[in-house]
């Protein structure tokens, strides 16, 4: 598929967009939740973001649930603000308080992926800033919120809760230019984890970014798709 098939499907204002994102919120966390392998339901998910504990679920599964409620949090209450390195290292911070190490610290180590024998490289901070410029030099939002997911996906910059991330950065791009919201739906989980590990043992992405731009997108449209760069 060519970078200029990949159009946005809805049209919102942002602040359309983040009332779509509030309005869905812990279906986000909750598919998030799972795809980091906390098999939380989404009554229980809902529950555990309104405060309260659940049985049969860990410390550690339920603060793993509340540090994703406060990035989206940060990431809805942030949304006009600059793509920066400072702005990945926060929103990761709040992503990872309670539940990774150094979180919001660039990691300065190797890290193993289970799955596969690849390694990400040792990230240069240097080399983060200059990608994340390049990527929002795409007039496309939709191929944008794309490639940052992917960027993210494949640079493991942190220790972990990279596809965390990955997808809250996607949803910043696409929030901020009112073409929805970016999440991965539960029953697709085996299918977008084999093509990841392909992805990242390969680099080719065609495959993993058709899937996600079919499979991956929800929203509502307010005005004509027409109204926003294409």
């Amino acid at each position: 598929m060519d970078d200029l098939i990949y159009k946005p499907k809805f049209s919102m204002s942002v602040q359309e967009n983040v009332l779509w994102a509030k309005r869905n919120l812990i279906d986000s966390i909750w598919k998030s939740a799972n795809l980091e392998g906390i098999a939380v339901t989404y009554p229980d998910t809902q529950v555990i973001c309104e405060g309260m504990s659940v049985a049969g679920h860990t410390i550690d599964e339920i603060n793993a649930i509340n540090d994703l409620k406060h990035a989206w949090q940060y990431l809805l209450d942030n949304i006009s603000e600059p793509v920066t390195l400072d702005f990945m290292k926060t929103l990761h911070r709040h992503l990872g308080k309670f539940t990774v190490a150094n979180s919001g610290s660039i990691r300065w180590q190797d890290v193993y992926i289970g799955g596969t024998d690849w390694t990400p490289e040792i990230p240069d901070e240097k080399s983060i800033v200059e990608n994340l410029k390049q990527i929002q030099k795409i007039e496309n939002p939709m191929d944008e919120a794309l490639e940052m997911f992917l960027f993210c996906a494949r640079g493991q910059f942190f220790y972990d809760g990279n596809k965390r991330l990955s997808t809250l950065m996607a949803n910043k791009v696409m929030i901020e230019n009112g073409i929805g919201v970016f999440s991965i739906p539960i029953k697709y989980h085996p299918d977008f984890y084999k093509m990841l590990i392909c992805f990242y043992e390969t680099g080719q992405k065609t495959e993993l970014k058709d899937f996600m731009y079919n499979n991956c997108i929800d929203g509502m449209n307010f005005r004509s798709t027409a109204d926003i760069g294409e």
